[in-house]
């Protein structure tokens, strides 16, 4: 990724602390969307003066069209998207809100449909690009009280397939990875850190993702890349 323009979303997450080192160690520049200054605080103290140098943090909605075109038409290039942002909740079906059905669709399926489309058309007009997404096993493998969040990760993994068919025949590439439970800070908060080494870690799911959005993965495409530790 020499040299190219990266848009990474929840760069200065639980995951992005794995990510954005790798991304930035294979030479990529990154644009950064973000809402909490805290979290962009925190992954600064986790980066070099150098890397640093190579980071454009833009505060932006990724759940609000006009703030997401905006975001993409602002940048020089778009070479590659990885796409990070989500969010994991769960409950029984029978007491489980609307509300919080629509917030979960929102965040993980919503936002991943927003930021391919403004990315895909810049891509489109260079014919090349990488677009790598973030579903879980989750989506292939259903479990009990997390309805709302397979259902909205299964729907990542289905628009990121129509993507890559769609891009057949171009420099342009889809793919999605599928984490198991991965090691942050917040899922060890929620969960405990009990089996935590079963878990798969930031920086090796980071590896993944890294040879997905590079050159190298030329022929990947529509894949749905299993990463699930020892779960």
């Amino acid at each position: 990724m020499q040299g190219r323009h990266v848009l990474l979303t929840g760069g200065t997450g639980g995951l992005g602390l794995g990510v954005t080192p790798a991304v930035l160690a294979r030479g990529a520049h990154l644009t950064i969307p973000f809402i909490a200054q805290q979290e962009v605080e925190r992954l600064k103290n986790h980066l070099s003066p150098a890397d640093l140098s190579r980071v454009r943090f833009v505060e932006a909605n990724l759940a609000e069209e006009a703030s997401v075109e905006g975001l993409v038409a602002a940048l020089e290039r778009v070479d590659v998207l990885i796409h990070l942002v989500g969010g994991f909740n769960m409950g029984p079906t029978h007491q489980y809100t609307y509300a919080a059905w629509k917030r979960d669709f929102e965040l993980n399926l919503d936002t991943t449909f927003l930021l391919c489309k403004h990315c895909l058309g810049r891509m489109l007009t260079t014919g090349y690009g990488r677009i790598v997404t973030v579903g879980s096993r989750g989506a292939l493998e259903p479990a009990g009280q997390l309805a709302a969040y397979s259902a909205a990760k299964a729907g990542v993994v289905a628009l990121t397939k129509a993507i890559a068919a769609e891009t057949k025949g171009t420099g342009i590439t889809a793919n999605v990875v599928l984490p198991s439970v991965i090691d942050t800070p917040g899922n060890r908060a929620a969960m405990g850190a009990e089996n935590a080494d079963k878990w798969v870690k930031p920086e090796s799911l980071a590896e993944v993702i890294c040879f997905l959005a590079s050159e190298a993965a030329r022929d990947v495409r529509g894949a749905a890349v299993p990463v699930y530790g020892s779960v």
